[in-house]
């Protein structure tokens, strides 16, 4: 007797060089969600799943603004076979890494092999499409800058550095009425081991999106600090709408650069040739944001790591900034 399908495949929603993500439907309760497909066919695509649920698997609470896993299943041929992301030793799990890690398809050499992410659905589409479809908002960019702090703060405290924060990789729900964002996109995040504070582990991979990368990440050498980097690149486009295009999509994406001539130079590759530049904040327009978060930015994008705010930092200052902030009235 054939098992009923969990999941019905409504339709694709997007499409990137690792995976494809689609909106689905749990058949029992009709409820949306989102599942992920990652090809494990050769061992760098397997890498970044495990990578993506190492670390959506190590949160033990989960956090409103941090995308939600809601399960995991291992596709062979065609066998579906969920694993566990309660106990990180299940035999599914050593199953997934004995197979797909040594870069061969799982079992059968000529069947493919799958992982499949079911998260929690997001309407409102990423924060880069979000935000460029609407007028400028201050307090909405508060908001958003405050939530993404809380997350960031959140997953460091759980040991976890994203290391790919850009405004493709947070989307947006609005289940609640208010638009939530949701850090999502874990493929090449790290899961640091043992306790302590996580802003002491070395990273020496050079990864993430060229244009969000910290210059210590150009060279090799840097800590989850490279996390409130991007971030800082994040937020600074986004009060002033700063964009650029994608090289390879022609997509118009919110980041802030150099200019070099004709030449769109990524910050973090620029104050690495430069130490000493002075960034121009605001650049667009001196009202457009008041000293307070301009001091904030520039102690985000700090050159030196040791002088940059950390994610707790991070998440104290950003409730004490003025912009955004709804003004009260003063009754005579």
């Amino acid at each position: 007797m054939a098992t009923e399908a969990k999941y019905s495949i409504v339709q694709e929603v997007g499409r990137g060089s690792y995976g494809v993500v689609y909106e689905a439907i749990v058949n029992k309760t009709r409820s949306k969600v989102a599942v992920k497909r990652m090809h494990c066919n050769v061992p760098e695509n397997v890498e970044l799943a495990l990578q993506e649920f190492w670390a959506l698997q190590s949160i033990q609470r989960q956090h409103e603004n941090v995308i939600q896993l809601e399960e995991c299943i291992l596709q062979n041929g065609q066998v579906f076979q969920p694993i566990s992301h309660r106990y990180r030793k299940s035999d599914s799990h050593l199953l997934l890494i004995e197979t797909c890690l040594k870069g061969r398809r799982c079992m059968d050499p000529k069947s493919a092999c799958f992982l499949w992410f079911v998260m929690e659905f997001c309407d409102g589409g990423n924060m880069n499409e979000y935000l460029l479809s609407r007028s400028p908002d201050a307090q909405l960019n508060n908001s958003f800058m405050r939530q993404l702090s809380s997350a960031v703060a959140f997953l460091h405290r759980n040991q976890i550095v994203h290391r790919d924060l850009k405004s493709d990789n947070i989307l947006i729900s609005h289940r609640r009425g208010s638009p939530i964002v949701k850090v999502a996109d874990f493929g090449l995040s790290k899961v640091c081991q043992g306790k302590g504070n996580v802003n002491q582990h070395r990273f020496s991979s050079a990864c993430g999106s060229n244009f969000y990368m910290a210059p210590e990440v150009w060279e090799g050498h840097y800590t989850a600090k490279a996390d409130i980097f991007a971030l800082g690149i994040i937020f600074w486009a986004m009060v002033e709408r700063i964009t650029f295009r994608d090289g390879d999509t022609e997509k118009e994406l919110l980041g802030t650069y150099i200019c070099q001539g004709k030449e769109l130079v990524p910050l973090g590759e620029a104050l690495l040739e430069n130490p000493n530049m002075k960034l121009q904040i605001p650049l667009k327009n001196k009202k457009s944001m008041p000293d307070d978060l301009c001091k904030l930015l520039h102690d985000m994008l700090a050159f030196n790591p040791k002088e940059r705010l950390d994610a707790f930092q991070l998440e104290i200052r950003i409730r004490q900034i003025s912009y955004g902030k709804k003004r009260q009235r003063s009754v005579s």
